[in-house]
Formats: C-alpha cells, sequence, structure tokens
C-alpha cells in the first residue's frame, strides 16, 4: 500500500468518523444526559463492536455483499428502521424527573457493540474502505494494518462527540429545552439516514 493510497484512506477514516451519524449522535445525546463517565461503557462499545465490523467486512464479508446484493440491501433497511424506532423513542421521551433521572442509564457497552451491525452508517463505511481504498486482494497484514489504522483514527473522533455533549448539560436545565434537544436529536437521527439510503449497493 503506497503512501499515497495511506494517506486517503487515513482522511476518509477520519471524514467517515468525525461527520455526523447514528453512533456520533447518539453519543453527543449520552454525553449530555448522563456525562462522559457514565457514557464511556456506550463509547468503547461503538468503538469495538465498530472495529469488529470492519474486520469483518475486510476478511470476507465484502465479497459476500458483492455477490448477494440483496444481502447487503436487507441489512441497511432493517438498520433504518430500527434507528427510525430508535428516533421515535427519543422523540417521544418524556423529561426524566429526580426519581426517573436515578434510574436512566445510558446504552450498555454490549447494545452498543451489536448497535454497529444495524448501523447503515457504520456498513457504509466499512463497505466503502474496502471497496474503495483497500482492495479484497491485499494480504493479510496489510487489512489488519488498515481495521487498526480505522480504529486508531474512529476512537477519538466519537470521544469528541461525547466530550461534546457533556458541554450542552448546563443548557439542559429545564424541561423545556430537554424536550427541544431531544426532538432535535431525533430529527438529526433521521437526518442522518437519507444520504446513507440514497448510497449505492457496493
Amino acid at each position: 500500500m503506497s503512501h499515497e493510497s495511506l494517506l486517503a484512506f487515513a482522511l476518509f477514516a477520519f471524514a467517515a468518523s468525525i461527520t455526523p451519524g447514528p453512533n456520533n449522535l447518539m453519543l453527543l445525546a449520552s454525553g449530555a444526559h448522563f456525562g462522559l463517565r457514565a457514557s464511556v461503557p456506550h463509547l468503547l462499545g461503538v468503538a469495538c463492536g465498530f472495529l469488529i465490523l470492519v474486520a469483518s467486512v475486510g476478511f470476507g464479508l465484502a465479497e459476500a455483499f458483492s455477490r448477494l446484493p440483496w444481502l447487503y440491501a436487507l441489512m441497511r433497511w432493517a438498520g433504518a428502521a430500527y434507528l427510525l424506532y430508535l428516533a421515535w423513542r427519543i422523540a417521544t421521551a418524556a423529561p426524566p424527573d429526580a426519581s426517573r433521572r436515578a434510574a436512566a442509564r445510558p446504552m450498555s457497552f454490549l447494545g452498543a457493540v451489536a448497535f454497529q451491525w444495524v448501523n447503515p452508517k457504520a456498513w457504509l463505511m466499512a463497505v466503502s474502505a474496502f471497496s474503495t481504498y483497500i482492495p479484497a486482494t491485499s494480504g493479510a497484514l496489510v487489512l489488519l494494518g488498515a481495521i487498526m489504522l480505522f480504529g486508531a483514527i474512529n476512537l477519538p473522533s466519537i470521544t469528541a462527540w461525547a466530550i461534546g455533549g457533556t458541554q450542552l448539560q448546563r443548557l439542559l436545565q429545564t424541561r423545556r429545552r430537554v424536550v427541544a434537544f431531544n426532538l432535535l436529536m431525533a430529527g438529526l437521527l433521521v437526518a442522518s439516514l437519507l444520504p446513507m439510503l440514497r448510497a449505492a449497493h457496493p
């Protein structure tokens, strides 16, 4: 893999990781509602789950999708349906009172890992990485290096969104603001699906 190809791949990984998407928007909301420390399991679950997904695509799933495009379409639409459900839950969630706030919990580590498999943006990122920048014929060491580089870029990118959420906590001190924030997050989550659903099959 040439230096130019490596740089192009790194820039793609950064742009794909830092731009808004389901993971980043949910981490922003988690940071705002629960704080950074409580959101760490969610954060690490996203990072680990995405790394597992990228590795799976790099070592074989991309080839399966090229032979069975309906399978990729099925995963994408199933993920979109689940994200619409999450957006509805967020939009209709009542601002918690003191007792509900104490009982509320952010997404768990395992929940965040599992979520990557129904996250359309995560699939699009992983498939695009290995269909555009890293050929399927690359050796195992090249694939492994690309996967680790993607993970190393992705983790600080998504962490920035969780930290950003914590900066919003001071603004969410009233019921009206919490309702407005939840509606905004739900709307952005739905909006994040549109470019992914218009994307071509791999």
